[in-house]
Parts: C-alpha cells; sequence; structure tokens
C-alpha cells in the first residue's frame, strides 16, 4: 500500500518533511529535468550556467565542487574551463544521467567525478576546494544557512562560491502576478509529463518561502562569507550571487 499523498504547503513546513519531499520529487523527474530546464527558463538555462563559469575564477587545476549538479551541465563547463570537478546531488538517478553524458562525450578535458550525497553534510575534508557553485540548489535545501555553512567549511581561504537560482520579486505586485504564473505553467507541465499537476507547482512555492536574492546575500555574510552580491537574470526572476570565504 503507498503511503497517504502529503499536501505540498504541509510537505514544506519543516526541513525534515521539505528533505524527504525534493528527495522524492527529483527522483520521480530525474528523466525530464533537462527538458524541464530548458521549457522553464525558455531555452536560456545554458547562457545562464555559461554565466556562471564566467564569473568563477577558475584556473587550470583549480579544485571545483558541483552541488545539487543534476545531469552536470554546470560541472561539464567547469572542467573545460580547466578546472578538477567533482559534481554532486542528492538523487542518484541525475547522476546515472549524467555519467552517461560523460561516457558518450569521453575525453581527457571534460571528466568530472560524479557522487551522491547531501549538500546539509558534504563528505569532504575542510578546505578541499577551491570553488564551489551550484545551480538551483539552495532554495531546494531544508535549512540555506545549514548549506552554506557546509560550502564554506570545505572552501579553501579565499575561496569564491556562486549560486545560480530563481529570485522571489521583491514587489508585491510582481509577486502577485508572477507566482500564478508559475503555478498554471507548472501545473499544465506536471500533468501532462507526469500525471500529477503537483510536481512543478513546488517551484513556485518554494520560492514563496525563499528569502530572495537580497536575503540570499544577507545569510552569506552572516555565514561568514565576505564580499558576498547578486546580479540580475532575466530582469530580476532569477539571480546569480557570489562569495568569497
Amino acid at each position: 500500500m503507498n503511503p497517504p499523498r502529503v499536501p505540498l504547503r504541509t510537505a514544506l513546513e519543516s526541513p525534515d518533511s521539505k528533505s524527504r519531499y525534493v528527495r522524492r520529487l527529483f527522483s520521480t523527474i530525474a528523466d525530464r529535468y533537462d527538458l524541464i530546464t530548458v521549457l522553464l527558463s525558455f531555452g536560456l538555462d545554458s547562457r545562464w550556467k555559461a554565466r556562471i563559469v564566467a564569473l568563477a575564477e577558475t584556473t587550470r587545476g583549480a579544485r571545483a565542487l558541483d552541488l545539487a549538479c543534476g545531469t552536470g551541465d554546470i560541472a561539464f563547463a567547469l572542467e573545460r574551463a580547466g578546472a578538477s570537478v567533482v559534481g554532486l546531488d542528492v538523487t542518484h538517478r541525475m547522476l546515472v544521467l549524467a555519467r552517461a553524458k560523460r561516457d558518450r562525450h569521453l575525453n581527457s578535458s571534460v571528466a568530472p567525478w560524479f557522487i551522491t550525497g547531501d549538500m546539509m553534510a558534504l563528505p569532504f575534508p575542510d578546505e578541499s576546494f577551491d570553488l564551489v557553485t551550484t545551480g538551483y540548489g539552495l532554495r531546494n535545501v531544508p535549512d540555506i544557512s545549514g548549506a552554506l555553512d557546509e560550502m564554506r567549511r570545505v572552501l579553501r581561504p579565499g575561496g569564491q562560491v556562486l549560486s545560480l537560482d530563481f529570485n522571489r520579486p521583491e514587489q508585491p505586485v510582481v509577486r502577485f502576478i508572477y507566482l500564478p504564473y508559475l503555478t498554471l505553467v507548472g501545473s499544465a507541465l506536471g500533468y501532462v509529463l507526469h500525471r500529477d499537476p503537483d510536481t512543478y507547482r513546488y517551484i513556485p512555492e518554494s520560492i514563496r518561502r525563499y528569502p530572495g536574492a537580497r536575503g540570499v546575500v544577507a545569510l552569506m555574510l552572516q555565514r561568514g562569507f565576505t564580499n558576498a552580491s547578486w546580479q540580475r537574470v532575466l530582469g530580476g526572476f532569477m539571480a546569480i550571487h557570489v562569495a568569497r570565504k
């Protein structure tokens, strides 16, 4: 017998229930993850990820960690830029797909190492990496402050962290239009792809609970990062954060 279905808003009310919900969700959507990122970004997702890599001060041989790496787009781009990359994701199926991409295009310059792991408890020693990146990661963790602490712990002094994610619009009128729009689009995609409208309703619901770009800057500074800032993407509906240890 299947366990009773937990309403989306209830599932996001506590860190533990959010963690369980997100793990199940991304296992469900893994095989359509690349398609969904293209559709929801109007085909611009690859440009945004390229911008992350351009902002990263990557030098040949630098050690980079890409968190919530999904099917590996940022990890592959960092490797092509000369870094030695580890990609980590909590969803094993995502990493199966990432490894398949790697094996299809295997060469000495594009070969990240992918491992299953949790952003809240990184399986690496202190000061292991020169660079930490994440695409759509911080909004999905059960505790942003805890994730930032782990990112800072594994960074070497002077190391750089970069994050790409949805923003939470500051103006109430914009939120009033934007979040229902995402709910409508997400419901339609969820039904068409999974016969479950709630599947992508998670995105606007998670944005409602997200501190937004300025709030993430404040959290970065509180957790000990320096030079924390954010850049507008897609007119401010998305954001890239950059900070240093």
